[in-house]
């Protein structure tokens, strides 16, 4: 299964049950931004417990790995689960949708994308993409979150609103290192 086949039917299952979702992270920075090798998805998903029964069965033990105490901690704590594909080697990070004005903004923001010919998708946008990477840089200073932030402005800065972004750096201590991104896309220009 390759990622886009994998992504497909993670969005007809959260589709077909109603549950509000956006594909972020890596798969959403190549989306605006420019490719990179990955073998994750992340998608923020308002997941509840009425939803842990019909999440195991679209995705059964003998293909996936899935575990429902996992889904059950995910929601209590609004953390992540994972799903995965042992077949292929990949990885669904399902993170719980957050009751934070951050989270709310970027659902009402989120995009259909058409990821692939078969099928739509909802995609945060790219702005919300940029900020939680900036959050993502902050925690462990891995610079492929740079690398991604800087592709999606090289590739899509056209389109992004930088006052949602400035606004929202000011309000979750990003505005350091978005000053710093912003000087080194002007640096290369």
């Amino acid at each position: 299964m390759d990622p886009y086949k994998l992504l497909e039917k993670i969005v007809k299952v959260f589709e077909g049950l109603e549950i509000p979702y956006l594909v972020t992270g890596s798969v959403a920075a190549m989306a605006y931004g420019e490719p990179r090798l990955t073998n994750d998805i992340d998608i923020v998903a308002a997941v509840e417990k009425r939803h842990i029964r019909d999440l195991l069965i679209a995705f059964p033990s003998d293909e996936f790995y899935i575990s429902e105490e996992m889904i059950r901690q995910a929601i209590a704590f609004q953390r992540q689960f994972n799903i995965i594909h042992p077949a292929s080697g990949l990885k669904i990070d399902v993170i719980i949708k957050k009751d934070t004005p951050f989270d709310e903004s970027r659902f009402k923001r989120g995009r259909r994308i058409h990821p692939a010919e078969s099928y739509h998708a909802n995609f945060s946008s790219p702005e919300d993409v940029i900020i939680k990477k900036m959050e993502f840089y902050k925690e462990g200073e891995s610079e492929k979150h740079l690398r991604d932030i800087t592709g999606i402005l090289k590739i899509s800065g056209d389109i992004v609103d930088r006052g949602y972004i400035t606004e929202w750096a000011r309000l979750l201590n990003l505005t350091e290192i978005w000053d710093a991104v912003q000087k080194r896309i002007n640096e290369k220009q």
